[in-house]
């Protein structure tokens, strides 16, 4: 009896997918759009992953030797970092850019504010960010040898006709991960397959951001517009890898739901009436800072005093 007594800290519920396991499947799930990428823009790109990677593993371990703390970056976790935010920077970026915001995602964001589970954003969207407003010049110019001009979604903000089916293969220009539709949703499909993330944040994401393009772009339901926004610049990357972090979103279904509908508004705010023709970077950056609120809103009462009554 004394046994079946005994009260131990939390976690009381365990599962043998740790977070290794999930890390290391959110790597593999980006592998075909971090291939493409490779693919698409050359041995540079390759170059700007391998740095921008080391570089946070590196920050992780250094950091964690320096304040006597256990290393973690067997989890994998510094790896995803690395490898989302060098799949979010222009190939033409110097190889200086991914230092400085891959020491940035892991110091800053992460490390400084606890470590994995402790953040309060994404930190490959918050270097990302970081990297814009220090280096906006850098991080928007997407010359290349491959391609030269405005990316794909630029020209239909100013209402340029695009080639969607190149921009659902990826033969565009834009951040080294983010112009193959189809290498994300390839991705995507795995971390659905596995279980390691499911349809609610992308789901209400992307068909909240529809619903708002329709309502506001001023071409009403036309497939091809909204298909050119869905295939152009960083909505699918954002919704199926970064929207979907364990530590940054709602813990809560309802909460998921709403953090997803807001993403949606955002993203066609920024992206419809902002100067910039992309968004989902700092639409989900918001998302995060309110996910507090929105939790605090969608947490279910407790019955029994103080709660709701049966």
């Amino acid at each position: 009896m004394s046994d079946l007594m005994k009260v131990s800290s939390n976690p009381h519920v365990r599962s043998k997918t740790g977070t290794s396991n999930i890390m290391l499947a959110v790597v593999i799930g980006l592998l075909p759009a971090a291939g493409f990428g490779i693919y698409n823009f050359g041995l540079k790109a390759l170059i700007t992953i391998v740095i921008t990677v080391v570089t946070t593993v590196l920050t992780e371990f250094v950091f964690e030797k320096i304040c006597k703390k256990k290393v973690t970056i067997e989890d994998y976790s510094a790896v995803v970092t690395g490898l989302l935010l060098a799949l979010n920077l222009p190939v033409s970026a110097p190889w200086w850019i991914g230092v400085v915001g891959g020491v940035f995602a892991i110091l800053v964001v992460k490390m400084l504010f606890g470590g994995l589970g402790q953040n309060f954003m994404n930190p490959a969207l918050g270097a990302r960010c970081f990297l814009l407003i220090s280096f906006t010049s850098i991080m928007t110019n997407f010359d290349c040898d491959a391609y030269t001009g405005a990316t794909p979604l630029a020209d239909l903000k100013s209402g340029v006709d695009v080639n969607i089916l190149n921009m659902v293969i990826g033969k565009t220009a834009g951040t080294i991960g983010e112009t193959s539709m189809i290498a994300i949703v390839i991705g995507a499909c795995f971390l659905i397959l596995t279980g390691i993330i499911d349809l609610r944040i992308p789901g209400s994401y992307i068909v909240s951001f529809v619903i708002f393009i329709s309502i506001f772009g001023g071409h009403g339901l036309d497939a091809a517009y909204i298909s050119a926004h869905l295939a152009g610049g960083g909505l699918m990357l954002g919704a199926f890898f970064m929207a979907t972090d364990y530590v940054t979103r709602p813990i809560t279904k309802n909460g998921q739901y709403l953090f997803g509908i807001l993403l949606g508004i955002l993203t066609g705010i920024f992206r419809l009436f902002g100067p910039s023709s992309e968004g989902v970077s700092y639409a989900i950056i918001i998302g995060n800072l309110l996910v507090p609120l929105i939790e605090k809103i969608t947490l279910p009462k407790a019955f029994g005093k103080g709660g709701e009554k049966a």
